[in-house]
Parts: structure tokens; C-alpha cells; sequence
């Protein structure tokens, strides 16, 4: 039975990979950002040509008044090629929409890059895996050995950055890629029909969100994705078919399950976003206009959600069939 606290790859894949995921950006951005280009340069995304298209009806809510409605889509930020998704109702729903808003605004790739690279070093002159205890510094050694890097790759980042890079490349390994994820696609076909495109966070912030956690959290987010790589890919498989199927309350018990006795984490990285955006939107809503909001789908779903938020501004996130 696989035991851990938190699951990184399921962080990354729902909650806060928007930073690498635009359109314009690839998977290498992540990997231009970290101090080891030569070995990460090795990890390039695994695309079969060929792979199946797989149909997929994720799920879409709906809020609406007398002159304002909003779309609410959940996206996973990173998927496998052949995952097809944008059509039915919810393209109908898209393509109705007067503006695209995302968790970071278009062209955020190139910022992202910067300030990942200003903010993850650690200025201490301790390096990594010297503030790792022995039975964590073995965890950790040997996920690098997984992944194909040497040992001491990222040894001048903070422990929250060495762990963003390991699961980006334990995603990118297993065939994820942000080109291929819902993200990116909602940008691409936005820029294409002249839509505006909007973000609700700034690259700063985000990245804030794990730069301003305790250091003890932040290894304890490095060794806990490290622990279990492969069952990480197992695990996110599971969230892609939940999101595919568009069956929520079974992605929310997998967000729970991979946050789970991580609190401060799960109040960053859900709980206080989620409350920032219904309060986006309640304010919204007294401007008239449809558009289609698209954030990672773990903050759609469970009794934190955003959609379980907005009833307490008496507005109702109703399903949409498509």
C-alpha cells in the first residue's frame, strides 16, 4: 500500500503547473529554468505520433444572471497526445464566450522562466542535499537516478524548486505535456478567434505560494513526490480518466488524497485561491458579458471548490450537460 503526505505530480498536473503551461511555451521552459540544461535537455517529452485519441467529456458549470454568465471549466495542465476533449457543448460553450480567463495571463512563459530562476536559488550557501537528513538525502538520490540526473543537478535550488523540477521532469518522462494540456489549447484557440485573454494571479504569486513556505514544508514536498515516482504517474493516470469521465467528486478524492495531512499546503494552494476567485467572480457578475474561465481542476471540486464557494454570494454553479 503506497503511503505519503503529499503527492507532487498530482500537484503539479492540477493545481499549480499554469506557470510552464501556456500556449507558446513548451516543456522546456520548465527545463530552461533549471541549472542543469545539459542533463534536464535529455528529458525530452515522450510523443508518440500515433498514440490513440482518446474521447474525453470533462466536466463544465455554469453560473448565470440576467445579463452575465460565466463558464467554469476544470483544466489538467499537462496530458498525454491523443486526449480529445474540445468539441460538443463545451466548445459551443467556449466559442460563445467574449474573453478567456486563465489562473496567469498570456504570455507568462518567458516571466515565469525569469523569476523561477531569481527565486529558486538558494542564497543560504547550504545546498540541497546538505539539508537533507540521511534517510532523506537516499529517497531523494535515488529518484534522480530515476529520472537520469546526477545526484547534485539541482543542489543550488531551495528544496519547494528542486521539487517542482523533479515532478515537471517525472511528467515530461512519463509522455505529459503541457502542448498537449487543456491550457494550452484554450490559449492557442483564443488567440485564434482574436478572444482576450486574462489571468486571475501573476507569475510572482504563484511561485510565492511554494518560494514562502517554511523550509521543513518544502522538503517534506520534495521527499514526499520523490518517494514514489512511478505510483505518481499511476496516481495522475487515475486523475486524468476522473477528469475525462467528467466525474469530479472522484477527482476531488484524489486531490485529498494527495494533500492528505499537508494542511498549510492544501490552504495555499486550494483553499485561499479558491476563495480569491469566487470572489472574482461574485464581482463579475455585475458586468454584463458571457466568458470561460478555465483553472486547474482541482479547484473545482470538493467542499472547498470554487463552485461551493459561490454559494455563499447566493450564485448557483449548475452542470452543464454536453
Amino acid at each position: 500500500m503506497r503511503t505519503k503526505t503529499v503527492n507532487s505530480l498530482l500537484v503539479a498536473a492540477t493545481l499549480t503547473l499554469s506557470i510552464f503551461s501556456p500556449a507558446g511555451s513548451n516543456s522546456a521552459a520548465a527545463q530552461e529554468a533549471a541549472p542543469a540544461p545539459a542533463a534536464i535537455d535529455t528529458l525530452a517529452p515522450v510523443v508518440n505520433a500515433k498514440a490513440e485519441t482518446v474521447d474525453a467529456n470533462p466536466a463544465l458549470w455554469v453560473v448565470k444572471d440576467a445579463d452575465t454568465t460565466v463558464y467554469l471549466f476544470g483544466t489538467i495542465h499537462v496530458l498525454k497526445p491523443g486526449v480529445s476533449w474540445f468539441d460538443g457543448g463545451l466548445k459551443t460553450a467556449f466559442d460563445q464566450s467574449d474573453q478567456l480567463v486563465l489562473e496567469l495571463p498570456d504570455g507568462s512563459d518567458q516571466k515565469a522562466q525569469e523569476l523561477f530562476a531569481k527565486l529558486a536559488i538558494d542564497t543560504s550557501g547550504k545546498s540541497l542535499r546538505q539539508k537533507l537528513t540521511e534517510n532523506d538525502r537516499a529517497i531523494y538520490d535515488a529518484a534522480m537516478k530515476q529520472l537520469g540526473l546526477p545526484e547534485a543537478s539541482f543542489d543550488p535550488l531551495d528544496p519547494w524548486a528542486a521539487g517542482l523540477a523533479m515532478q515537471i521532469l517525472a511528467l515530461t518522462k512519463a509522455g505529459f505535456t503541457p502542448d498537449a494540456g487543456a491550457d494550452s489549447i484554450l490559449t492557442s484557440s483564443a488567440k485564434a478567434a482574436k478572444k482576450p485573454i486574462l489571468g486571475l494571479e501573476t507569475v510572482q504569486y504563484q511561485l510565492g505560494l511554494f518560494d514562502k513556505l517554511p523550509e521543513a514544508a518544502q522538503i517534506r514536498f520534495l521527499i514526499e513526490g520523490a518517494k514514489d515516482l512511478e505510483g505518481g504517474n499511476k496516481l495522475i493516470d487515475q486523475l486524468v480518466e476522473s477528469w475525462s469521465a467528467g466525474e469530479p467528486e472522484k477527482l476531488a478524492a484524489l486531490i485529498n488524497e494527495g494533500l492528505l495531512g499537508e494542511l498549510l499546503l492544501a490552504d495555499r494552494l486550494l483553499t485561499q485561491r479558491n476563495a480569491n476567485w469566487a470572489a472574482w467572480i461574485n464581482k463579475r457578475m455585475q458586468k454584463p458579458g458571457t466568458i470561460f474561465i478555465a483553472v486547474g481542476a482541482g479547484h473545482l471540486s470538493g467542499t472547498t471548490s470554487v463552485p461551493h464557494l459561490l454559494t455563499a454570494y447566493g450564485l448557483n454553479a449548475a452542470r452543464v450537460n454536453h
